[in-house]
Order: C-alpha cells, then structure tokens, then sequence
C-alpha cells in the first residue's frame, strides 16, 4: 500500500473551549493507482482527511506513510516540499490556489519552486493547459478573468504542470454544470489510466462514485465508516439508506423494478446491463 493512515486522529483547536475531534483512531489503506472516492455527510471529517494527504495538516494522534515517508504526530514532519510535488492537492475553492497576475506564471509557479528552469515550465504550462480542455489564449489572461469552471481547470493545471503521483480533489465538479462535469471527471479517468496518477477525490456525487471510481471510503463522524470496491458497495442497499446516501439513478430504477416484482441481479450498473436483464426478464414471463 502506497498510502497508510495508523490510528490518526486530528483535533482541532486544542486545549480551548473550541477543542473539536474531526477525525478519531482513522486506519486507512489507499491503494495506489486507483481513483478512490472520498464520501460522506457535510462535516463528516472527509476534506480534514485528504488534507493530511500533503501534511496540510498534521495529525493530532498516529501516523501517516505516504510512499518512503512518515508523518508522525508529535514530529515534526521533513522534506515537506518533495511531499507537496508528489501529492497534489486541489481545493474546492479553486481562487484560493490562484494568486498571480497571469495564468501562465500560475502555472509555472511550482515547477519553477521545485528547480524547473523557466523554458522547461513554460513548456510544461502549454501541455497542461492542453490536457485541462484550455487553449494557449489563456496564458497571458488574470484569474480575475476566469469563470468559476476555468478557474478550477487553471488550479488542476497548476497542479498536473509539478507531475505528481497522486492528485487529491475535493468536489472538483461543483458548480459546474453538466457537460463541464463530464469533461472534468474523463479527465481525471485518463490521468489515472493513460499516467498512472492515484486520484482521490472527495464527492457528493454517487453518479461520479459509481461511473468513475474504483474504491470508495465513507467517512462518518470522523471515523471510516468503510472501505469498499464501487460496486460491493452499491450492491447493499441497506447500507445506502443507513447512510442516508441517495444511490445513483441506474441503481434507484434497478430497486423500483424489484419492488414490482422483478429480480434483477445485483451486477446490474449500466443502462445497457439493466435493458438486457429487463429484457430476459420479460421474455422469461411471457
């Protein structure tokens, strides 16, 4: 395993009246090249998780590996830099990540900080660009200039231009709409299967969960609830309900036409997969 939570646990504000445990005794496996979805209720502790991916936050209790290194509580943590170039973080709030005058030396900020001479950053800005869905027009125009969307592509570019082995995103489609939303998550499937790129990202959409993803973790109450293969976990629909987590739309058609009477199997996860045994099914009753 590439990446390995031991027993973490992270408080916030501590020794104050505001002391708050967002996470508690967390163990975690993150398997390395897979895109793992990162779910759960609205202050469950899932962006204070990932935030301990690039030691954003150190924990409070336990330790960390990420691939050679250890992040233990109660030390203090080295080599943070060559940490940060191997994960990336992008945040949910992409104009939190944007500070320079231009796009272009947004880019090239972090290959040039980790020693990438400034034609070599350039360059890699240019393909970047490219691979987010942005032509070079963009290079010379402010983040001020950007729509919500464009902004969020600009950060994820940042990001990708210092080649990290794995990219962390928290709700990277939010605020986009649909076809935006599409583009961003098939980007995020070919930096993960054409590159190698660990992706986690951290979602509200099951739609994304179940098309996109291979692992998914559910963080609740600041603990991992669980750990599971997409469809393993689709497949037990008590535990959706008891998570209070609305399936996505294949799935919800596929439980309204058991409750008419029908018993499809539970492999069911496409359009194509759910006509066909709809179709038997019928052939079957008539």
């Amino acid at each position: 395993m590439s990446i390995q939570f031991e027993k973490v646990s992270h408080t916030y504000s501590v020794d104050t009246p505001f002391s708050y445990a967002a996470l508690v005794d967390v163990d975690l496996d993150i398997t390395e090249g897979k895109m793992t979805a990162v779910i759960g209720s609205t202050g469950s502790g899932k962006t204070t998780l990932v935030q301990h991916l690039n030691a954003l936050l150190l924990p409070t209790k336990g330790k960390i590996t990420i691939f050679d290194r250890v992040i233990e509580a109660g030390v203090q943590p080295k080599k943070l830099k060559s940490l940060r170039k191997e994960v990336g973080l992008v945040f949910q709030f992409p104009e939190y990540q944007l500070f320079e005058e231009t796009i272009l030396k947004d880019i090239i900020f972090g290959p040039k900080n980790f020693g990438v001479s400034e034609e070599e950053a350039i360059k890699k800005a240019r393909e970047v660009l490219k691979l987010v869905d942005l032509d070079e027009s963009y290079l010379d125009k402010s983040p001020l200039d950007l729509s919500g969307g464009q902004k969020r592509r600009v950060a994820i570019a940042g990001i990708l231009a210092m080649d990290p082995k794995v990219l962390v995103l928290d709700e990277p489609t939010a605020g986009l709409d649909p076809q935006g939303s599409i583009q961003m998550m098939n980007l995020f499937k070919r930096l993960n299967k054409e590159f190698g790129k660990t992706i986690l990202i951290v979602t509200h959409d099951m739609e994304h969960v179940l098309n996109y993803c291979d692992d998914v973790v559910v963080v609740r109450d600041g603990k991992i609830f669980c750990k599971e293969d997409v469809h393993a976990f689709f497949k037990r629909n008590s535990l959706c309900e008891e998570l209070n987590i609305l399936p996505p739309a294949i799935i919800q058609l596929k439980n309204a036409c058991n409750k008419c009477g029908m018993n499809l199997p539970d492999d069911c996860f496409s359009v194509d997969e759910l006509a066909k045994a709809i179709s038997k099914q019928v052939k079957h009753h008539e």
